[in-house]
């Protein structure tokens, strides 16, 4: 139990550090008031360009990734041949990652008003998976160069990455892969009910 007890609060704790609004507050405003209203990369890069929005990448990838390390280390540093988790870890690294994905969509240091975490599940992802990891960033840059487009090539490589990950673990672990990528389903459906919601209100 202490395992999977450091790696949910310590996960959430992570998710929940609110990179984008510091980095935004320099530049004079809230993600969380422009745009989409979204605290992530896509909707500060807008804003301010994506070299100066690189740190909100950086750093919202790096919350998985950290999360998904500290669960590996607590539970033993079990591992495949290629690096994947595996037998111990496998329960406690999903549920860091998971748990770090809730802390940024509801994180506790910015009022529970958070972002979609994609990035922050493609950086848990390559705890996870290191070798479907990469296959992964070697699709996004090959779709985003033939698109033209980082956004598409973004979105195709984030849910393409079951297939990939199919290539080295068991389904099992893809379908834990799959529930992940179910909750940034779930964050823009919840962003688009809140949208329509506001515009319903504004007209009333």
């Amino acid at each position: 139990m202490v395992p999977l007890l450091v790696a949910v609060i310590g996960g959430y704790l992570l998710g929940s550090v609110p990179v984008a609004v510091p980095v935004c507050r320099v530049y004079g405003f809230d993600p969380r008031e422009v745009g989409d209203r979204n605290p992530g990369f896509w909707n500060v890069q807008e804003r301010i360009g994506w070299q100066a929005a690189m740190p909100v990448f950086v750093g919202d990838v790096f919350k998985g990734t950290l999360a998904g390390l500290l669960a590996l280390v607590v539970s033993g540093l079990h591992t495949t041949d290629s690096g994947g988790v595996s037998g111990d870890s496998v329960v406690p690294v999903y549920l860091a990652v998971a748990a770090a994905m809730a802390g940024h969509a509801w994180p506790v240091f910015a009022g529970f008003r958070g972002g979609r975490s994609i990035l922050t599940f493609v950086g848990g992802f390559a705890v996870i998976c290191p070798q479907g990891f990469l296959l992964g960033v070697a699709a996004v840059v090959a779709i985003s160069m033939a698109a033209r487009s980082f956004t598409i090539g973004a979105r195709t490589g984030v849910f393409g990455i079951p297939p990939l990950h199919l290539l080295f673990a068991p389904v099992e672990h893809v379908a834990w892969t799959c529930l992940l990528i179910g909750l940034i389903g779930l964050r823009f459906g919840q962003a688009a009910r809140t949208g329509r919601l506001e515009r319903v209100g504004h007209r009333s």
